[in-house]
């Protein structure tokens, strides 16, 4: 006889099936949430790590920035120290020029001129006068250029005031300032004549009044007695 079965086995083989898909998707489900958290803890991780990373550089370029401001200082001072130097080197280079200009600057002006400004910009020199002449102004510009220690000089202004003044014309000069090259060789050509000056007056004298000195008194003393003494006693006889 055949065995016949009549319960709703296709219904229970479907609820079974059924449940292990549910099981096999739960599962997966949380296999995958399982990579989630992983990966949300390794990036939180690395967003920490590179945070860290960016502290520290920050706390870096901090210090970097503090040093570069201390350099900057160290710079500016040293830029104001070397401003200094080259301000006492150059008053100390032009201690003698000024001198020496002083004394040019007495030497070139002719007596027809009389300055009234002197005015020194770097290596020029803005002169202010009155003058009786044009020609006056122009022998005192050859004098200038003459000068070691003046270069050019140009005429920037020159008027005429039309007044019963003794010296009715202004002008207006620009010189060069210049340094001799050989000015210590022509100190010590200037000395050299000047001491063989000095040293030949004295020697010529000294030399001169020895040999009358030694020949002329012994015989000019014996000579007039001797015949002074003759003639009387000869008169006398």
């Amino acid at each position: 006889m055949a065995h016949i079965n009549l319960l709703p086995w296709r219904a229970e083989r479907r609820k079974v099936r059924q449940r292990e898909f549910f099981m096999q998707l739960g599962t997966a489900a949380l296999a995958a949430i399982g990579v989630m958290l992983l990966w949300w803890f390794w990036m939180d991780m690395r967003i920490d790590n590179q945070n860290d990373r960016n502290t520290y550089l920050q706390d870096q370029i901090k210090q970097v920035d503090a040093r570069l401001a201390k350099i900057q200082d160290l710079e500016k001072v040293r830029a104001q120290l070397l401003a200094r130097k080259q301000i006492i080197e150059q008053l100390q280079a032009n201690r003698a020029q000024m001198v020496h200009l002083f004394d040019e600057l007495v030497k070139t002006v002719p007596g027809s001129v009389r300055l009234t400004s002197i005015k020194q910009n770097g290596d020029q020199m803005v002169l202010g006068g009155v003058s009786q002449s044009n020609a006056s102004v122009a022998e005192y510009m050859r004098n200038i250029e003459a000068s070691p220690w003046m270069g050019q000089s140009d005429l920037s202004k020159t008027e005429n005031s039309h007044d019963a003044s003794r010296m009715p014309y202004s002008f207006g000069l620009t010189v060069a300032l210049s340094k001799p090259k050989d000015d210590s060789a022509a100190a010590q050509g200037a000395g050299a004549p000047a001491s063989s000056g000095t040293s030949a007056a004295p020697v010529t004298p000294m030399q001169q009044p020895k040999p009358a000195t030694v020949t002329q008194p012994p015989a000019t003393a014996p000579a007039p007695v001797k015949p002074s003494a003759a003639p009387v006693k000869g008169g006398a006889r």
